[in-house]
């Protein structure tokens, strides 16, 4: 491998090569109508209507949250690092007819012009950063002043008791409750997570020191997040959604003032 080859480039190949699969699995892609209400609700909650506002969707993947965003009334932006997350982006915007701006861009260093932005919003983006000091400081400069972050993620690393019990269950029964992935992702997956910045766990208090120091103000840690994830859990076993809905999951509303 290159020594010019970084983690950074790692990161956007490993989500390249999930792109074909990402959209079939829950927590990923919307498979119903009621969990697609509870997103837009968690995202009226903390940003309002879009009513014509410019909304940026950081590492949007194949584009579930712009879809939602532009479906709220924002002029959406979704920047990603994956050609071939963008080309299914792109292809799902034509197909449903969203005027939704999809462009190539590192999360972490943007590119994007200042001050350009009311809203940013990333789901699942924080846990993978390798710099979120500097990442959170980007984003506060790409808002206009009074604009607001809106992060949803969480603690996917810490071991639970649920974890523990789905362990048990796959080695009595030999059958395995996660996504099939070959063992080299997996393996990529593991490397990637040891050397990003919360290694042990995106925990919310963090997250949210992180941002006071990148100049945020009006910091609101929301845990409410039952609707989601009772509605992807009618998707998925027992145990998942159980593991899921007792993880330490949250969104993070914060304002540039």
């Amino acid at each position: 491998m290159s020594s010019n080859y970084t983690l950074r480039d790692e990161i956007r190949d490993y989500w390249s090569a999930r792109a074909a699969t990402f959209d079939q699995q829950v927590g990923h892609e919307i498979f119903s109508e009621a969990e697609r209400q509870a997103w837009q609700d968690l995202f009226l909650r903390h940003l309002g209507p879009g009513e014509g506002r410019s909304a940026l969707d950081l590492a949007s993947g194949t584009g579930v949250i712009s879809h939602l965003l532009d479906g709220l009334g924002f002029k959406v932006t979704g920047l990603d690092w994956s050609d071939a997350m963008l080309t299914r982006a792109r292809a799902k915007a034509a197909s449903r007819g969203a005027r939704i701006r999809f462009v190539v861009g590192d999360a972490e260093r943007t590119l994007e012009k200042p001050e350009s932005y009311d809203v940013i919003v990333t789901r699942h983006l924080v846990w993978t950063l390798v710099d979120p000091e500097a990442a959170f400081k980007e984003w506060h400069s790409l808002l206009k002043p009074g604009g607001k972050v809106l992060i949803v993620d969480g603690d996917f690393v810490s071991d639970t008791l649920v974890k523990r019990m789905i362990r048990l269950f796959e080695r009595v029964t030999g059958r395995t409750m996660a996504p099939h992935r070959p063992d080299a992702m997996r393996e990529t997956h593991e490397r990637i997570l040891r050397q990003v910045y919360f290694s042990k766990g995106a925990r919310a208090a963090e997250v949210a020191d992180l941002l006071r120091k990148a100049g945020f103000a009006d910091i609101a840690v929301d845990h409410d997040l039952k609707r989601i994830h009772r509605e992807q859990a009618k998707h998925m076993s027992m145990l998942k959604g159980l593991e899921r809905a007792t993880q330490h999951r949250y969104a993070i509303a914060a304002t540039k003032s």
